[in-house]
């Protein structure tokens, strides 16, 4: 499972490191230690000098952790180029894609450990629940599928089928949201660019498109890609409220 090993890498070592396996992109990376984050993007922000994971998957999407909690602190969830140099005695991490254009830039201050692994998906994984809780669970946490994305409509009826989420990311920009519980497949990819296509021919002309489900095939992300839609992992959602207790007779 373990490709490659560093521990404690000096700047020169981690950058050919990470120059080498992410061009491959046959290998989940992993790099722990003090770094440096700065985002420039739809904002900009810079992380403060901390201890973080930084998580390199096949597809070339992008997480950065801290200690603690579940949520990525940073991350890029496709991109477009992934490239590391050495500057001023550190080495840095570019990860970079074009529409929206976003760059991550992670400066390894003192790297510990640099992993590549090689892990492959043999099983498919289907969320609990059905689509329709799925569907329901992701209208309430739209950011579970992007921030500052807001839910504008849900089953959508177009010409060309019903869009299950209907959206406005945070750029005002129009998003088609494709919902699977399982692994997607090239089908959901000609569905939700067909949604895409027919809501464009109505007149507006920015519209994304975004397949989310808990995994996808290599042949479906590379089709993905070709006709630039997008895809979010997810990984699990948060159960509905309860009900509220109806009050009783003698209430």
């Amino acid at each position: 499972m373990i490709r490659a090993q560093l521990l404690t890498p000096d700047a020169g070592s981690l950058s050919t490191f990470l120059t080498t396996h992410t061009r491959t992109r046959d290998c989940l990376i992993q790099v722990a230690g003090l770094a440096e984050v700065t985002y420039h993007g739809r904002a900009a922000s810079t992380a403060e000098v901390g201890a973080y994971l930084v998580m390199i998957k096949r597809d070339g999407s992008l997480q950065i952790h801290a200690p603690t909690g579940i949520k990525p602190m940073n991350w890029q969830p496709r991109t477009d180029e992934l490239s590391a140099c050495v500057e001023h005695g550190h080495c840095v991490l570019h990860a970079s894609r074009r529409s929206p254009e976003e760059l991550v830039r992670v400066t390894f201050l003192h790297p510990h450990l640099a992993l590549a692994l090689d892990l492959y998906e043999e099983a498919s994984f289907t969320l609990s629940g059905s689509e329709k809780q799925m569907q329901d669970a992701l209208a309430r946490h739209p950011e579970l599928i992007e921030p500052g994305l807001t839910v504008l409509d849900r089953e959508l009826l177009i010409d060309s089928g019903g869009i299950d989420l209907y959206a406005r990311d945070a750029q005002g920009r129009s998003v088609v949201v494709e919902l699977k519980r399982g692994r997607a497949t090239q089908d959901a990819v000609s569905q939700l660019g067909r949604y895409v296509a027919t809501v464009q021919k109505s007149g507006v002309h920015t519209v994304r498109g975004i397949l989310a489900a808990p995994s996808i095939t290599a042949p479906a992300l590379k089709e993905l890609r070709a006709r630039g839609l997008e895809f979010r992992e997810i990984g699990a959602w948060p159960e509905a409220p309860a009900p509220a207790a109806l009050p009783s007779l003698f209430d």
